[in-house]
């Protein structure tokens, strides 16, 4: 039995990132008008393009800082740095997993290969013994404090160093008001340290 080439689907537009079309009047786009009116415009579709190759970039960058100095990957650093600013360095898996960005899965294993190196360790919530705690041993407690100037000056010669102290304001400014449509009622993010 003879077999039918496969054909390959069609792909359609993605966040506003298709060929040139957004740039054509209503009515000439490849979409036909209802797609091509919401297409991102030029300057949008530039500073888009810009964030996702910083959002590539920098937690690469950052990451080879870390592995560099403390073989560590940035999620894993973030995680020792939730802890060593939590009371008592200690903090549930469900609130980490929220202040650090991860899932509870994934969060699971990188406090699993912490705790191989005996950077961290878990234990029972004494307070309703159903929750989990992430503590931050007195061993991750010397790594926090060992790396932790060697990554803020990444951090700064990454994403600061190229920037006037107004440009850093109008990039905290912009970056809150994203922030707050992402996250109104300020579960997702971390808690401001200060």
């Amino acid at each position: 039995m003879r077999r039918r080439p496969t054909r390959r689907p069609r792909r359609g537009p993605v966040a506003g990132e298709c060929a040139r079309s957004h740039r054509r009047p209503p009515g000439h786009g490849r979409y036909g008008p209802a797609v091509a009116q919401e297409w991102l415009d030029e300057q949008q579709q530039r500073t888009w393009r810009a964030w996702l190759a910083v959002t590539e970039l920098l937690p690469h960058t950052l990451d080879a800082q870390l592995q560099r100095d403390a073989g560590l990957t940035h999620a894993a650093y973030v995680v020792l740095a939730m802890l060593s600013e939590a009371p008592d360095r200690s903090r549930r898996m469900s609130d980490l997993a929220r202040t650090a960005n991860q899932s509870q899965s994934r969060l699971s294993h990188t406090v699993a290969r912490l705790e191989e190196r005996g950077w961290v360790r878990r234990e029972r919530a004494t307070e309703d013994r159903r929750g989990n705690l992430a503590v931050l041993t007195d061993e991750g407690w010397d790594v926090v404090q060992r790396v932790a100037p060697g990554h803020v000056s990444a951090v700064r010669e990454a994403l600061f160093a190229g920037l006037t102290p107004a440009q850093t304001e109008a990039l905290g400014d912009v970056l809150t008001v994203v922030l707050e449509r992402l996250d109104p009622d300020h579960t997702l993010r971390v808690p401001e340290v200060g």
